[in-house]
């Protein structure tokens, strides 16, 4: 045996008890696992004593907006350290590939905010198979797998036009989902309240829904409203899903703002009788309550129309930008889910110009304050002088709906982490340990067996890995320890980059990526990707 880890207290991922047992690895898998005590104990050339610890499957990032920072920063420490061996990209509608020059310029000012500047990693890629291969061929500190992202492939077909797809268009997005699928992609995301993405009718997603379903994937949508339209939304998704056959995962499935407050149990039991009536549904959360985006973002959907110059044109001319703001303040736009805004609730956590940096870490309304002017001042100068890039955070989660989604039996955990901008939001560097320390040990939200499943076996599933997401003989070995009685979230809204404690060793194939609670050099991730055969 190349490694046996001696003596842990093994969470097999199940939500079964946990048992003590030696563990022994070798050529990357799980080797070997006897039960301790016992009159004969596993032995191989590294004995790692684990007495202490427990060890479970490795945790699995449902929505990840690793998709630069993977290539960036190869240690990836912001994941690795919290025990995270795979992640899924390509998530809301917008990522990196399929796309051709125009596309990419567009991208990289439509959501440089989530991911910072694509120059910086050097886009040699045209494909979802190109993307994968780079990823591949650069070496990559954890697994990756990747969604085709609707609203880019709208872009190349379509592009920032508010207006059904012609038949020509549709059969030309029909295309570019099925050869990112059959490029390796596990399925495909949507941001419906993202253009050009939101700009889809049900229709057109039902039609690329049925894509995926003959691939064996699955959609993943973030949809048209978290807000007032919220369970309205929901329902569309799982009925469009119904229709096309396809699987559905919905992405941080939440239920935001006072007009939601204590409304979980309705959501919950929309999901039941679905799920009852055989559609098939998983849903991923982050256990913190504000949430993150662009400010871009919160602008109604008309603004978006023609792509980001458009928007910058239409905040520069003081008639429409009138407009915008009425949709913002006194309407509700549909950016911003239907709600009217409140600026106190919205906080600056990256800005693209440095000149700008005093605005982070404010709310709009703060900033308003101290330069003497209307929120909205602030905002359109905001977005205008940083053309677009403005990240923020945004207030308006409810801990009862956060509690009681992630009790449900098809909950997985995504960390929805944006890396990118100075104070990003703690879920980050902290939604695994978070989910550990806060809601198992502290709050007893859920048992620590239970939770584990949520964060391994569960998204290995609806991934349909037949060899991850278990502490069993024959898996890969993607593994964690970590410490019970401290596992916890170093990060905070006050130091969103700070480390987890806890978790002093994670093994990717079987190779350590943190040892001894640091970080080695090693890059023993790889793309999983969808073959023909699943």
């Amino acid at each position: 045996m190349d490694l046996v880890i001696r003596g842990a207290a093994v969470i097999d991922g199940t939500g079964a008890p946990a048992y003590r047992a030696d563990v022994a690895l070798a050529d990357g898998r799980i080797a070997g696992i006897r039960r301790a005590p016992g009159p004969h104990r596993l032995g191989g050339r590294r004995v790692l004593d684990a007495d202490g610890l427990a060890l479970s499957p490795g945790f699995i990032d449902m929505h990840a907006h690793s998709d630069l920072a993977l290539l960036r920063d190869p240690a990836h420490e912001a994941k690795v350290a919290q025990g995270v061996t795979l992640e899924v990209l390509g998530q809301d509608g917008l990522s990196y590939a399929p796309v051709d020059a125009r596309t990419l310029a567009e991208l990289n000012t439509a959501i440089g905010g989530w991911n910072g500047d694509a120059g910086d990693v050097g886009v040699d890629w045209r494909t979802v198979g190109g993307y994968l291969d780079r990823l591949d061929r650069q070496g990559i500190a954890v697994n990756a797998a990747y969604l085709v992202p609707q609203g880019t492939v709208r872009m190349l077909a379509v592009g920032w036009e508010d207006r059904p797809a012609t038949a020509a268009e549709l059969d030309r997005m029909r295309r570019l989902v099925a050869d990112g699928l059959a490029e390796g992609a596990v399925g495909m995301s949507s941001g419906l309240t993202y253009t050009p993405g939101a700009y889809a009718d049900d229709a057109e997603l039902t039609e690329l829904c049925r894509v995926v379903a003959r691939y064996g994937g699955y959609y993943c949508p973030h949809h048209r409203s978290y807000g007032a339209g919220a369970l309205r939304a929901y329902e569309e998704v799982i009925a469009l899903c119904r229709a096309a056959g396809c699987a559905l995962h919905l992405a941080h499935a939440v239920m935001n703002f006072g007009v939601n407050e204590g409304r979980a149990p309705e959501l919950l039991a929309l999901l039941d009788a679905a799920l009852a009536d055989g559609v098939d549904i998983t849903l991923d959360t982050y256990p913190y309550t504000p949430g993150c985006t662009t400010l871009v973002a919160l602008l109604p959907g008309w603004a978006g129309e023609g792509g980001p110059e458009a928007v910058l044109a239409r905040l520069r001319d003081d008639a429409t930008a009138g407009r915008i703001r009425h949709a913002l303040e006194v309407t509700g736009a549909d950016g911003c889910h239907g709600v009217p805004v409140d600026w106190d609730t919205i906080e600056i956590s990256g800005v693209a110009d440095p000149a700008l940096a005093p605005y982070v870490g404010r709310t709009v309304a703060r900033c308003a304050r101290e330069r003497g002017e209307e929120p909205w001042a602030t905002v359109r100068r905001l977005l205008v002088e940083d053309r677009l890039g403005p990240t923020i955070l945004h207030h308006v989660g409810n801990e009862e709906n956060v509690r009681a989604i992630m009790r449900h039996r098809v909950h997985t955990g995504g960390s929805d982490g944006i890396l990118h901008g100075a104070k990003p939001h703690p879920r980050a560097f902290g939604t695994f340990p978070h989910y550990l320390g806060r809601y198992v040990r502290e709050l007893g939200v859920l048992p620590l067996e239970e939770c584990v499943a949520h964060l391994t076996s569960r998204p290995a599933a609806r991934l349909r890995l037949p060899d991850r997401g278990l502490v069993r003989e024959g898996h890969v070995a993607d593994l964690v320890l970590f410490d019970p009685a401290t596992v916890a979230a170093g990060a905070t809204f006050e130091a969103p980059r700070r480390l987890p404690t806890g978790i002093p060793y994670v093994l990717i194939a079987g190779r350590f990526v943190m040892e001894d609670g640091r970080r080695t050099d090693v890059l023993a991730g790889r793309t999983i990707r969808r073959t023909p055969a699943g």
